[in-house]
């Protein structure tokens, strides 16, 4: 079947990637979307939009009937479903089967022999394929889980058998623990992939998560586009992507290339798909999982090999051959990728949302990529993934690679809440990174220097930023004289030294700055100009609304300036009051008025980007007052519960 018209399921960079290609192709793009996300960056981008209503994935991108209704209405003939909703669901393949649309998949029972972790672990099995410790079986009540765990040994893992990316997944240390995480991991799973089965496997230490890019026709042929290492994780989600994984031989990529192939071949494989391994420092690696769909990483094979895998999933689904073998696979250079999240790294790297107030991405040039799904002024919603974009670096080698985008990430602006673009400048500035020295323990092992506390901000610092914040105000006008003196803002005197008073905010610091005499820096475009030891420097300056944006030691920091004599807002003071972490929907509420609780007790669940987040007692006592109800949404720093 000739495709002219596709609809691109899904929300965010991952449907922005997949129209840039449909439009290279010729191909009219539809986007779909939520009520919240009428006015999205991939409903701008699309060539038509259909408005799917509701708020929440369930009401919306999860909703198969929504999505036909959507294709049929639109006059698509294939549907591309990204990443994650409905992507790794063989009910949705068969229901667009059934209507006569394509889906830029693999065959429904693809999904269902890969799609279940449970039922790939037995195809391995069967395969010959070394697996990790565990229960993949269909009993999934709670005594079947511990009897499996003790006899795994803690510390074990669960993982939801329908999905990936960390949802409805849960480390247990202890058997006591392991009731209340397989309950969280069941319903996480159910909100995220519609299906509450788990599996439990032994809880592999400092392991690397190697995976195989696997592709095939509807012709028998089925090649191996290299792996990626993706072992930097926090929350089970990856962070930070690389193409090839450093220091594999060519004996032992091509045993993980062939395994993979071989996996994909044994259910009839079409399309784009992943096989994970865990791979040990001796070299012997296990099967995780696969993935029958196109990647987050999928970018940096791109890099090395040069090829458009959506392309070959759109040729692919019209019924044509790979169009080469695997000898002539290509592998050039290195790439690295980084996820840019809307996310709070020093309070456990929690969700953010709000309003994208600034942003501002990195010059495009050679080796330079950016698969973006926002633009300033933009919602962040607190009911999808906070993924804002992914930035992508090519080099001959991986060290320049890896400099080049350092080089990205110092160019990029984010304001509005919380992100991880300091956080991914340290892990990849890290000399551990930089010697390549991976495996999945990586944040967790040099966390003092990936998540270091906040610092005082020097003098220096303040003394600039209030130069740059005068110089960035807007000079008065005079028409009948523009060069006069009293149009200046640094404070010109006919006599005496001029003086003026600043307070100023950033990063939860507050400064007074007094500046006295001419001032000692010049600002000439975005560049602040000063000299320091007889040598002249410049650092970024943007000025947007009342903040002023200052690029100081690689990062971007915002100042405002305040009335000095004017009051500082504070919290509310709440004594024994537990707030919300960030936005989102109460699930569960586990106390009532007058209970008493022991010290961190569970007493409300919190669901905010597709993942459950427990509010504890930090002491003892006794539930004074309820503020919330399941159902309800709540906001940042909304008291939920008094004690």
């Amino acid at each position: 079947m000739n495709i002219d018209t596709l609809l691109i399921a899904n929300r965010g960079e991952i449907a922005c990637r997949i129209i840039r290609t449909a439009r290279a192709m010729g191909l009219r793009s539809v986007a779909v979307h939520s009520a919240i996300d009428l006015n999205a960056r991939h409903v701008r981008e699309a060539d038509l939009a259909i408005d799917l209503g509701g708020a929440k994935p369930a009401e919306s991108y999860l909703v198969i009937d929504k999505i036909i209704a959507a294709a049929r209405a639109s006059g698509a003939q294939a549907v591309h479903p990204g990443y994650g909703f409905l992507s790794e669901n063989a009910a949705f393949a068969r229901a667009l089967e059934a209507a006569g649309l394509v889906f830029l998949g693999p065959p429904a029972t693809a999904i269902d022999a890969m799609g279940s972790k449970s039922a790939a672990k037995a195809l391995m099995e069967a395969a010959g394929v070394p697996l990790v410790p565990g229960y993949h079986g269909a009993a999934q009540d709670v005594e079947t889980f511990r009897a499996a765990a003790a006899h795994i040994g803690y510390p074990v893992l669960l993982k939801a058998t329908a999905g990936g990316g960390g949802k409805g997944m849960k480390i247990v240390q202890a058997e006591a623990e392991l009731a209340e995480a397989l309950a969280s991991a069941q319903r996480e799973a159910q909100s995220s992939f519609g299906d509450a089965r788990m599996l439990v496997e032994k809880y592999v230490l400092k392991p690397r998560h190697v995976e195989i890019q696997v592709f095939a026709d509807q012709h028998g042929h089925c090649l191996y586009l290299h792996e990626r290492d993706c072992s930097i994780q926090r929350r089970h989600q990856k962070v930070v992507e690389e193409a090839p994984a450093p220091g594999l031989s060519a004996e032992l990529r091509r045993a993980m290339g062939e395994a993979a192939v071989k996996a994909a071949q044994a259910i009839g494989y079409v399309g784009a798909g992943t096989v994970e391994f865990l791979l040990d420092a001796r070299g012997d690696f296990f099967f995780m999982e696969m993935n029958t769909r196109l990647q987050v990483e999928h970018p940096v094979t791109e890099a090395i090999t040069g090829l458009d895998l959506v392309a070959w999933q759109i040729r692919v689904a019209q019924g044509e051959p790979l169009p080469i073998t695997q000898a002539q696979v290509p592998l050039t250079g290195h790439a690295i990728e980084v996820r840019l999240y809307a996310e709070d790294t020093d309070n456990g790297f929690l969700p953010a949302s709000g309003e994208l107030s600034l942003y501002r991405e990195p010059a495009a040039g050679p080796g330079r990529r950016m698969d973006s799904g926002v633009a300033e002024g933009d919602s962040i919603s607190p009911f999808y993934d906070p993924m804002l974009a992914k930035l992508i670096a090519w080099g001959d080698n991986r060290e320049q690679a890896r400099q080049r985008l350092l080089a990205m990430l110092e160019e990029t602006l984010v304001s509005g809440f919380a992100c991880n673009l300091g956080f991914l400048q340290r892990v990849l500035g890290h000399p551990a990174f930089a010697a390549a020295e991976l495996d999945t323990g990586f944040i967790e092992r040099h966390q003092a220097e990936l998540l270091p506390p906040a610092s005082e901000l020097p003098a220096r610092f303040w003394q600039l930023a209030a130069e740059g914040y005068l110089h960035s105000l807007a000079p008065l006008q005079r028409a009948d004289d523009p060069h006069s003196p009293w149009a200046q803002t640094l404070g010109w005197r006919s006599a005496g030294v001029a003086q003026r008073m600043l307070s100023l905010s950033c990063a939860g610091q507050r400064r007074q700055v007094r500046l006295e005499g001419p001032p000692t820096t010049r600002l000439d475009g975005q560049a602040l100009w000063f000299e320091e030891q007889g040598v002249r420097r410049s650092l970024r300056l943007l000025r947007q609304g009342d903040s002023l944006y200052l690029h100081w030691q690689q990062q971007w920091r915002e100042v405002q300036c305040h009335d000095p004599l004017g009051t500082v807002a504070n919290d509310l003071d709440h004594p024994g009051g537990l707030s919300a972490p960030m936005n989102g929907s109460i699930v569960q509420v586990l106390v009532e008025p007058g209970q008493a609780v022991e010290a961190g007790s569970v007493l409300v669940v919190l669901e905010a980007m597709k993942m459950e987040h427990s509010i504890r007692a930090s002491q003892a006592g006794t539930v004074k007052a309820l503020y919330c109800r399941e159902g309800e949404l709540v906001s940042e720093g909304t008291v939920l519960v008094e004690l």
